[in-house]
């Protein structure tokens, strides 16, 4: 018996990186996964790697049409909804004096719009199901600011407001509602990046799979007494400045 055994789990943004691997555990811990994203060639390879455990569904998450498809196909092919993972994100980088409007526009429609949108979809859906679990990707910079990242960084920010707020309001219909804000993580969005250059105590990025263990806890029940919470998984890049070597030995000399 898998930890999501028999829950039927709608994740966005699953046609690569994160999303793929999330979807994956999921199906490997017993779930039955709607896959969605606006990338349909690799969504579709993956909800055929998944088998009868996943389908794949297009789907623009900052547009409430489209999100009303991905919740009728979900209960129309599996019968239920049990969970929500709001994982779609994009990102785009600028001076705050060069920053467009439409760059800001569109990282906040997709990022925070998308999540308020699949929150207030999926709800009636979980509701019938008997409750069940939301889980709101965040970031590090949710908690914290970075140059460059400002529509990110706000909409970061926001998806950890709204978690909040509606974990509130969805607590007595038996939804927990809950955040997780990796820093770091190994995929191809981030495949330029040196980790080097960022001051992670434990020396690396994440793997994708190990945001993915955080999140089908939150939709297991093992976290059945968890709502409104935010869980870090940075390894500890946001718990301070790391120092190493001479240094470290110099501080306890």
């Amino acid at each position: 018996m898998g930890r999501v055994n028999e829950k039927v789990i709608l994740v966005t943004g699953a046609a690569r990186g994160m999303g793929a691997a999330h979807a994956r555990l999921l199906v490997s811990e017993g779930a039955r996964v709607v896959v969605t994203d606006v990338l349909d060639a690799h969504g579709e390879a993956l909800a055929s790697e998944l088998g009868n455990a996943a389908i794949y569904v297009h789907q623009d998450v900052s547009e409430p049409k489209s999100w009303a498809t991905a919740i009728g196909a979900a209960v129309s092919t599996f019968g239920v909804l049990h969970g929500l993972v709001n994982n779609a994100g994009i990102a785009s980088v600028a001076p705050i004096e060069q920053f467009s409007l439409d760059q800001w526009n569109r990282t906040l429609a997709v990022n925070l719009t998308g999540v308020f949108l699949g929150i207030q979809a999926a709800l009636p859906a979980i509701r019938r199901a008997g409750g069940g679990s939301i889980v709101n990707v965040s970031s590090v910079e949710g908690l914290r600011g970075s140059p460059g990242l400002h529509a990110y960084v706000a909409s970061k920010f926001g998806v950890r407001g709204v978690t909040k707020s509606a974990a509130l309001e969805c607590a007595a219909s038996g939804v927990r509602v809950n955040s997780v804000h990796p820093g770091l993580v190994s995929t191809a969005m981030s495949e330029n990046l040196d980790p080097a250059l960022f001051p992670i105590p434990l020396g690396r990025a994440a793997y994708p799979v190990e945001v993915s263990q955080a999140i089908v806890f939150l939709l297991s029940d093992a976290s059945s007494y968890m709502t409104g919470t935010e869980i870090v998984l940075d390894g500890g890049l946001t718990i301070g400045v790391p120092h190493k070597g001479a240094a470290l030995e110099n501080m306890f000399s």
